[in-house]
């Protein structure tokens, strides 16, 4: 047993590219300077929509369909327990995640933002803040939705086509504005985004608004849990600014 579990940390550690896992960050003291965002269930409603194209894609690549009846229960799995509910072939992956994200870029412009979205991003932007969004969605689906909803620009977006690869995104992200984990912020909606924040040890505040339920959010420990987009710009903009 101790010889699978030394094997199953190595198989991790490679997986990450020969990066130790950081750990949880406590909540920031000061105020940061980049707010990043996940994209779907944390701005975007994208729920209906993306259910609709799993169940298409179910047909497609032999899986099964994720049922209305299912929801609840699916909302306390995490991203890998729901691949293996539904029985999703790991292997086709990047058909599926490349064929999602063509089938949803019909379907954005007619995605709406959660209600207090874009009060909260105008309050950000009034603060200096810098916004970023991270996602597995594809940069040209968000930019649709961004633009449908006149929601105005972000700093940046970074896209990842790995429904699992939030960490190395993080890391770019760090890497190439060369910013200290203390200067970034996350919002994000389920427990991937937490995992990956963690991996990377940079504060993660989760959503209750979006796909993952609070409760197995709250069990995975990020920072802090905001209830509705207001709280966000409320605990951001209430933080006193990094000492020179």
């Amino acid at each position: 047993m101790k010889k699978r579990s030394r094997v199953g940390r190595l198989a991790r550690f490679v997986l990450r590219g020969g990066r130790r896992r950081v750990g949880p960050a406590d909540a920031p003291a000061h105020r940061p300077s980049h707010v990043l965002f996940d994209f779907d269930g944390t701005l975007a409603d994208t729920f209906e929509a993306g259910r609709e194209v799993l169940n298409e894609l179910a047909v497609e690549f032999g899986f099964r369909p994720l049922e209305e009846a299912e929801v609840a229960v699916a909302r306390d799995f995490s991203t890998r327990e729901l691949m293996r509910h539904l029985g999703v072939p790991r292997l086709r992956l990047p058909a599926i995640s490349s064929r999602g994200a063509a089938k949803m870029r019909d379907r954005m412009a007619g995605i709406q933002p959660f209600p207090g979205i874009r009060e909260m991003l105008l309050r950000l932007r009034a603060g200096d803040f810098r916004l970023g969004i991270v996602t597995s969605n594809s940069e040209e689906n968000v930019q649709i939705f961004l633009k449908a909803q006149d929601l105005g620009s972000f700093d940046f977006i970074e896209s990842s086509s790995k429904l699992l690869g939030k960490a190395s995104v993080l890391r770019r992200v760090l890497c190439e504005r060369k910013l200290g984990r203390d200067r970034v912020f996350f919002v994000g909606d389920e427990l991937r985004d937490i995992e990956a924040a963690h991996e990377v040890g940079i504060p993660i505040a989760a959503v209750a608004w979006g796909f993952n339920s609070e409760r197995v959010l709250r069990a995975a420990q990020p920072c802090l849990c905001f209830q509705q987009p207001a709280a966000v710009a409320d605990f951001l903009t209430r933080l006193p600014l990094s000492p020179c």
